[in-house]
């Protein structure tokens, strides 16, 4: 009797020896009975835990193709005027007169909405998994801060002019139209399909990609071990927050303090509706990072703080952005003076909204860094070990 032992640690194990009754001798087990010159069954630990695939179903794709279709007026319009067209403008618009500043205006527009392309992609293919976070979040975070004003502005405002407003016509009369009626239907319709869209999208590819992040309630989260600097940067963004909100109330009732005099000769309902919602969107900013910063609500779903969050941090940074990019392009009548106290107001708006979403960011990476810390690694499937020693006749 000789015997056989392994010397290759590496090499794969050989295989058993043939028992004299047509059965086979298995290193792994119990004599069982198997394909003689078969290889040696592999041995692997539990089931592991995969990542559920992708899945791009009917309703993601029609919810796709609303989108990307969304986006064709708008886009046709802008290119309609860039190569010189009038539709839709009125006689003695200003956007008959606006120049370099107006192409600009509508090159950089055009681009954004294009982007909405992109992000319907993004959220329905395969690949935009692989995508990092932070390229996904931010551009969905501006899409929502400047589609929301629209999105709920623009169907009050309709219900206003049914109720007896001023049908988007000045009070005073005299003042030209900006654009025809039909194109802010158009335009404004197309926005409130690319926001319900994306919403939807971007709801269902976030909460199978970071769902774990937002599960619970506020008083089962842990507690933050940056606390103190959380809560002192809320109480910052309420308090910059406080300045646009007053002034939003403000000119919704019916204040001019703060605006240019060609604003406030053109105030209309729409004027009204819109400022309403501007210190509604505060109102949010102010009640999602004051909720998830000192963890108030008991029972509340810590989903809900955050969606204020970044609804009201979207809106106010975002918003207030564009009204001042608008400004310091000299958008509208040339003659028309800005005051000084309206660019401090837009200024703080951004601030605030831009406090609030970095907090927000900074609670989704203390969460994340929680969950990735306290959870168990998941052994990964193993080969069986070398067979013992085994000796043939």
């Amino acid at each position: 009797m000789t015997a056989n032992r392994r010397t290759d640690h590496g090499a794969l194990p050989r295989p058993p020896a043939p028992s004299p009754h047509g059965r086979t001798t298995s290193p792994y087990g119990p004599e069982r009975s198997v394909d003689r010159g078969s290889s040696p069954p592999l041995r692997t630990e539990p089931a592991l835990r995969t990542e559920s695939p992708f899945r791009t179903g009917r309703a993601r794709a029609v919810l796709r193709a609303v989108a990307i279709a969304s986006c064709v007026p708008y886009i046709t319009l802008k290119a309609a005027w860039a190569a010189g067209s009038g539709v839709g403008i009125p006689e003695g618009s200003p956007l008959l007169d606006g120049g370099t500043p107006l192409v600009v205006g509508n090159a950089a527009t055009v681009l954004m909405d294009g982007a909405v392309v992109v992000l319907a992609l993004l959220l329905t293919r395969p690949w935009g998994r692989r995508v990092p976070a932070w390229l996904l979040v931010l551009p969905m975070w501006v899409a929502s801060g400047l589609l929301l004003p629209i999105m709920t502005a623009y169907p009050l405002q309709l219900a206003v002019r049914l109720l007896g407003g001023d049908g988007g016509r000045p009070a005073g009369g005299g003042a030209e139209p900006f654009l025809e009626p039909w194109v802010f239907g158009v335009v404004y319709g197309g926005f409130i399909l690319q926001g319900l869209t994306l919403g939807a999208l971007f709801t269902l590819y976030a909460g199978e990609r970071w769902g774990a992040l937002w599960r619970g309630r506020l008083r089962d989260l842990p507690e933050s071990p940056t606390a103190p600097a959380l809560r002192a940067t809320a109480v910052a963004a309420a308090v910059f927050a406080q300045v646009p909100l007053a002034a939003h109330l403000l000119w919704a009732a019916g204040s001019t303090a703060g605006l240019d005099a060609g604003t406030a000769a053109a105030r209309t309902s729409d004027f009204h509706v819109l400022e309403a919602v501007n210190a509604v969107f505060a109102v949010c900013a102010v009640t999602g990072v004051l909720l998830l910063a000192f963890r108030r609500g008991g029972r509340l779903p810590s989903r809900v703080p955050l969606a204020l969050a970044w609804a009201g941090s979207a809106q106010t940074a975002c918003w207030g952005g564009w009204l001042t990019l608008a400004v310091l392009a000299g958008a509208g009548d040339a003659t028309d003076r800005t005051p000084q106290a309206t660019v401090v107001i837009y200024a703080v708006q951004m601030l605030a909204g831009a406090l609030v979403v970095t907090l927000g960011a900074h609670f989704f990476a203390e969460r994340s860094a929680a969950l990735a810390s306290s959870s168990v690694p998941v052994p990964r499937a193993v080969e069986a070990p070398a067979p013992r020693e085994s000796r043939v006749p």
